[in-house]
C-alpha cells in the first residue's frame, strides 16, 4: 500500500511545485533535508553507541541476570505460557530494559532475536502466540524512563532543555502500556473462552 501512497505524494508535491513556481524551493529544500539528515544521524551516533555498548557490556555480566530476577513477576504476569528460567525470559527482559532506557535502535535486535526463540517453539509457524501478540504491544506501547533517544534528537536540534520531555513521557507511555496490556489480556481471554 505504501509503495502506492509515496509515489502519489511525491507526483502531487513535483506538480504543485512546477504548477505554483516553487520548483526552486522544493529543490533546496530536498537538499537541505537531506544534509539536516545525515547531521542528525551523525548526532544521534555517538549516544547509540554508547547505549548499545552498554547493553552489550550488561549481556555479559551478572548486570542481566539481576534485572531478568527484578523483572521476573513483571514477566510472569505477561507472558503466562512461557517456561520460567528459559532463554526467551533473558531475550525479553533486554529487550524490556533497552526500551525503558528509549533505546529504540539496541531493543530492536534483542526483540527480533526474543521472537526468533518464541516461533521456534510455536507449533502454529503461521499464526501468533498470545506471547508473541503481548510482546508486540509491549514493544509498541513501552514504558520508557529515560527517553534516550528523543533527549538526543532536541539536544542535537539545539533544544534549550532537551530533557523536559521526561515527565510527559512517563506519562504518555505509562497509560500506552497500561491501555495495550489490559486490551491483549481481555483479547486473549476472549480467544481462549472461544476455543473452549
Amino acid at each position: 500500500m505504501l509503495n502506492i501512497v509515496w509515489p502519489i505524494f511525491i507526483i502531487i508535491s513535483f506538480s504543485y511545485a512546477i504548477f505554483s513556481g516553487n520548483l526552486e524551493k522544493l529543490n533546496s529544500s530536498i537538499f537541505e533535508s537531506a544534509s539536516d539528515a545525515v547531521s542528525l544521524s551523525i548526532n544521534l551516533l555517538g549516544t547509540m553507541c554508547l547505549w548499545n555498548g552498554i547493553m552489550q557490556v550488561a549481556s555479559k555480566t551478572k548486570v542481566i541476570d539481576v534485572l531478568t530476577k527484578f523483572l521476573k513477576p513483571v514477566i510472569h504476569f505477561l507472558f503466562p505460557k512461557i517456561r520460567r528460567n528459559s532463554p526467551v525470559e533473558k531475550e525479553i527482559s533486554m529487550n524490556m530494559v533497552a526500551n525503558i532506557l528509549g533505546l529504540g535502535n539496541a531493543a530492536t535486535p534483542l526483540g527480533l532475536k526474543a521472537m526468533k526463540s518464541m516461533q521456534e517453539g510455536n507449533p502454529k509457524k503461521d499464526t501468533l502466540t498470545d506471547s508473541m501478540a503481548m510482546f508486540v504491544i509491549l514493544n509498541t506501547a513501552s514504558i520508557q524512563i529515560i527517553p534516550t533517544t528523543v533527549i538526543a534528537i532536541r539536544n542535537s536540534l539545539g533544544s534549550e532543555n532537551p530533557t523536559a520531555i521526561v515527565f510527559p513521557v512517563w506519562i504518555a507511555t505509562i497509560c500506552a502500556a497500561i491501555a495495550g496490556i489490559t486490551a491483549t489480556k481481555i483479547f486473549i481471554r476472549a480467544s481462549e473462552k472461544r476455543k473452549h
